[in-house]
């Protein structure tokens, strides 16, 4: 049964203007120059370049009341709102926030599989043989590892493309394909793809050696038990040691050694920190600081259109146009100028925090510091600090960061001071890079220095810091 009630409710919604702000915080300097170079192409009232008046908004406000006045009809609403549901998420939290998904600009360039394919091309093979070993390209890994057995490809060819052959004739075309560049590919584990890189190489002494340690002895290199591969091959340590450095000069994946299979990103700094008289200056990348204006010939429309007395249709519709354009090239130079505050503002606060930091380059003073104490700082929004931390770097004197690596959670020392992640981090790299290579320390170990040195951690806890680390187990860090 249907039913007509009548109901209050209290809404919050965003402004379009802060949602444009968010929405370019939001940007590092490459994407911002796009965004702003869109708009110039989509709002005809914003110039690149200053103005040689300088725009006054407020005597806008006031001359504009005729205008108002005279389009009382017209729902403003239509053009200034921004859907029931922006693409801007409200919802945030202390621990999480809503990033928008940042996408890297998008290169066009020749796959690692198109590239074997090019170099196919050039060999003398018939059509058959041709479409058999583009085939078996694309059933190599994006490693460069074929981790398919021949016998499944033979069964994949015949009940998916009709074409009828035998592991012979695939084994024959995959010898073709181990031949072509980058070297290792089409190897079929580990093991064949460090073989196939080694037979390109000048025969000599260690590299003879490499190969026999490799085909021969392959389980017990890998565990890395290097007294028995002496007395199996009889040989002393330091030809030993020279065969395995040649070995691990080799890639494991020559599929992602190619500069064609990814596409390269360059970082440009957001921001620019230099020390001077032990100060640290702080300047933004005068690329977040475009000079734009409006536009001089929108504006004398405008006041073309203030002056005439009365208006048809087409003449309102034509200054409601003018006044659209020209009040959002108005709220984009504002919240380009906006933006840049709030990065100042919101960096600022961060250098102050770590000051310790920044003068010294030192990670073991890096303080714990997280989203939620910056916000409070500066009396801003979580949400708003998280944009403005997110995809932004930072060159100092030590090196160019991203913004987010200074935010780390706390723990608490043997003498109840709160210390950041990424000190107990640093010293366990130092501890690792000092270790007697011969006898590495196991994760128990490790745990116990860093208790020693006053971080009571678990050794679970040693292990994820390691895995963050990138530094392998104990027994892969073994070396002669």
């Amino acid at each position: 049964m249907l039913k007509q009630t009548l109901s209050q409710k209290l809404q919050q919604k965003l402004s379009p203007q802060q949602i444009q702000l968010m929405k370019l915080v939001q940007l590092p300097t490459q994407s911002l120059e796009a965004r702003i170079k869109q708009e110039l192409e989509e709002n005809p009232a914003l110039n690149e370049g200053r103005e040689k008046q300088e725009d006054n908004f407020e005597n806008d406000n006031s001359d504009d009341r005729e205008v108002r006045d005279s389009m009382e009809e017209i729902n403003w609403d239509d053009y200034l709102r921004d859907d029931d549901i922006p693409e801007y998420r409200t919802r945030a939290n202390n621990f999480s926030v809503d990033d928008e998904l940042y996408e890297a600009p998008v290169v066009v360039s020749e796959s690692f599989h198109e590239s074997l394919i090019s170099q196919l091309r050039l060999r003398n093979l018939s059509e058959e043989e041709l479409e058999l070993a583009i085939y078996l390209v694309g059933t190599i890994d994006d490693d460069g590892i074929l981790r398919r057995s021949m016998e499944d490809i033979v069964d994949d060819l015949a009940f998916s493309q009709g074409v009828f052959t035998d592991e012979k004739e695939l084994e024959r075309l995959l010898m073709i394909i181990q031949d072509l560049d980058p070297a290792g590919v089409g190897g079929r584990d580990l093991q064949e793809c460090l073989v196939l890189q080694l037979e390109r190489k000048t025969p000599s002494l260690r590299v003879n050696l490499a190969l026999s340690i490799l085909e021969d002895y392959f389980d017990i290199f890998v565990k890395r038990h290097y007294q028995k591969l002496m007395d199996r091959l009889g040989v002393q340590e330091d030809e030993l040691k020279e065969a395995i450095e040649e070995i691990g000069r080799l890639n494991p994946k020559p599929g992602g050694s190619s500069n064609l299979s990814r596409p390269t990103e360059n970082v440009i700094p957001d921001y620019n920190l230099k020390i001077v008289d032990d100060e640290l200056e702080l300047t933004l990348n005068g690329r977040n600081a475009p000079e734009l204006s409006l536009s001089p010939k929108y504006r004398e429309m405008l006041e073309h259109y203030k002056a005439s007395g009365q208006k048809n249709k087409s003449e309102k519709e034509a200054q409601l146009f003018v006044k659209q354009k020209l009040d959002s090239a108005k709220w984009f130079i504002e919240a380009i100028v906006q933006r840049q505050q709030t990065l100042m503002f919101t960096m600022e606060a961060i250098l102050e925090y770590q000051r310790e930091y920044f003068l010294t380059g030192d990670e073991r003073k890096l303080k714990p510091m997280i989203l939620k104490d910056i916000a409070e700082k500066i009396e801003m929004d979580i949400s708003t600090v998280s944009r403005v931390a997110s995809n932004k770097y930072i060159q100092t004197p030590y090196g160019t960061f991203l913004i987010k690596r200074f935010f780390s959670e706390s723990m608490t020392n043997a003498d109840g001071e709160e210390v950041s992640t990424r000190e107990i981090k640093k010293i366990l790299e130092d501890v690792v890079a000092e270790e007697n290579k011969r006898k590495p320390l196991t994760d128990e170990a490790l745990a116990t220095i860093l208790k020693e040195k006053g971080y009571p951690i678990a050794r679970r806890t040693v292990a994820k810091y390691r895995e963050q680390l990138d530094i392998p187990v104990a027994r892969m860090r073994k070396e002669l």
